[in-house]
C-alpha cells in the first residue's frame, strides 16, 4: 500500500485527528469522552472559593462516593484549573476532564481507592 494511502487511513478529513478504525469504538483517538462519562454520584460547589478551598472540599468527601465513581467539583479560582489534576496525581486519584462553565469551570474525578 502506498504511504499516501496509508496516511489516508488514519486521517479524518480536514480535522487533522486520527479516524477510527471499524470495531475500535471507545478506544479510537477520536473518541469523546465527555459523551460516555456518567453522570457524578457528586457535585461540590466551589463556585467563589479561593485555592486551596476546592482541594479541601474534594479531599474532605471524597470518602462518600464509592470506589470507581464521579465526583464533579465547580470553581471559578483559576488555580484550580492546575491544582485539581496535580492533586489527583498526588493521590492517585483519576483525574477525567473539565469543562468550560458560564462562570467557571465543572471538573470531574474518578475515585480510584
Amino acid at each position: 500500500m502506498s504511504r499516501d494511502r496509508r496516511a489516508a487511513r488514519f486521517t479524518a478529513s480536514g480535522t487533522g485527528k486520527m479516524a477510527p478504525f471499524a470495531g475500535l469504538g471507545a478506544h479510537s483517538p477520536v473518541h469523546n469522552a465527555a459523551a460516555a462519562t456518567p453522570a457524578p454520584t457528586l457535585t461540590l460547589d466551589a463556585l467563589g472559593k479561593k485555592c486551596p478551598i476546592p482541594i479541601i472540599m474534594l479531599a474532605d468527601r471524597i470518602r462518600e462516593v464509592p470506589v470507581g465513581q464521579l465526583i464533579e467539583v465547580l470553581a471559578d479560582d483559576p488555580a484550580a484549573k492546575t491544582d485539581l489534576p496535580a492533586w489527583c496525581a498526588l493521590k492517585s486519584q483519576e483525574f477525567v476532564t473539565s469543562a468550560d462553565l458560564p462562570v467557571g469551570w465543572s471538573f470531574l474525578v474518578r475515585r480510584s481507592y
